[in-house]
């Protein structure tokens, strides 16, 4: 197997506990950023905050933001998918309110929320990104006048809530959404057309080189479409048990450099 692209998830993965890039992954990625690999970081963040990380990484690389949903190379994005302003209506109403949390929107380069709470704040200190608070109803009269469809939908809670919620959304009939975890906290809303997977196999299309040659590694729910998709996929040692099991390999935890092992174990030196 001939690696061109290597898709890595960020947090759990790329990311050590402390939202860090270890030395020895930096290295590890650069060694094959330098051997003319693509890079691409594959996650559930918003454009800025995977930014952050590939400034961390002090090289360009391919974002795949929003789980799969809004795709940027060079600068631009390449490929974009939407739900509906009803989709976002119908799960403030039906899920945020009713369970008591705030409900996360993702439109492009903007995130947005219906209130705030300790994992809003939390994000914000993270991604270094202020929120804008909305009424779901207001944003989606101005949206639907303008023509503007969000991305994603985000639920944070504790997990024995979000383990609750996912139950319930994977239970409504002709729902138009898929539902999968980044963590135990967070749970991505995203349309039936797109998943991690798919959207590194449209990325190929882009960039011409077949999935055969794309090394992936991720630890969570939303990656096993990813894994499962390239020529190789690669679990951390820290990924829950459900991604080990379709992943070609593990590899130490995110706090042990795992991606550095990884890469110098399944690309070469």
């Amino acid at each position: 197997m001939h690696c061109k692209l290597i898709c890595i998830d960020i947090d759990g993965t790329l990311l050590n506990d402390a939202k860090e890039v270890l030395p020895a992954v930096k290295e590890a990625v650069k060694r094959q950023y330098e051997k003319g690999r693509k890079i691409a970081l594959v996650s559930g963040r918003m454009p800025c905050a995977v930014t952050l990380v590939e400034k961390q990484l002090e090289m360009d690389c391919i974002k795949v933001c929003n789980a799969g949903t809004f795709i940027i190379v060079d600068g631009l994005c390449v490929k974009e998918e939407i739900l509906s302003t009803h989709t976002m209506k119908q799960l403030y109403t039906d899920i945020a309110r009713k369970h008591h949390v705030p409900l996360w929107v993702y439109q492009g380069y903007k995130w947005y929320v219906t209130e705030t709470d300790s994992f809003v704040e939390r994000e914000t200190d993270i991604i270094n990104y202020q929120p804008e608070a909305v009424n779901p109803f207001e944003l989606a009269e101005v949206w639907d006048r303008d023509g503007i469809k969000p991305n994603k939908f985000l639920i944070a809670a504790e997990e024995k809530k979000t383990d609750e919620i996912q139950a319930e959304l994977e239970g409504w009939k002709n729902r138009t959404f898929n539902v999968a975890r980044s963590s135990g906290n967070y749970l991505e809303i995203f349309s039936k057309s797109v998943d991690k997977g798919k959207a590194v196999a449209a990325l190929c299309d882009i960039i011409k080189i077949s999935t055969e040659n794309v090394v992936a590694i991720g630890d969570h729910e939303l990656d096993i479409p990813m894994i499962e998709t390239a020529g190789i996929g690669i679990a951390m040692g820290n990924a829950i048990q459900g991604l080990k099991e379709k992943a070609d390999f593990v590899t130490l935890t995110n706090n042990e450099a795992g991606v550095a092992l990884a890469l110098d174990e399944y690309c070469g030196f």
